[in-house]
């Protein structure tokens, strides 16, 4: 798994239409099972993605093609991370035995 820390170069310059690309192109990553979990930073400065790429390379190929990363409005910093431990209701998000994630 990865975590994505998307940062705004400005907040104050991004349009409600580059807004709406965003989400829509990352609607699109969920759809296909790649992106788990994602929200906005508060304050909004960027935000957070956790995702279930298992390679970095494609992960960072998709947020290059990010609406916003294109226009050179945000950036990103992934952070590789194995979970360990989970609440009960997301424990089958956790590495079997064998190493391989189960749930997603």
């Amino acid at each position: 798994m990865f975590l994505v820390d998307m940062t705004f170069t400005d907040p104050t310059l991004i349009p409600p239409e580059k807004t709406t690309a965003h989400r829509d192109y990352l609607a699109g990553e969920y759809a296909k099972g790649h992106l788990m979990f994602g929200g906005p930073k508060s304050p909004r400065t960027g935000g957070f993605i956790l995702s279930a790429h298992r390679d970095q390379a494609e992960l960072e190929t998709m947020l290059q093609n990010d609406p916003l990363v294109l226009a050179g409005l945000a950036r990103f910093e992934i952070t590789a991370f194995k979970p360990v431990m989970a609440a009960q209701e997301f424990a089958g998000l956790l590495d079997d035995p064998k190493g391989h994630t189960v749930g997603i």
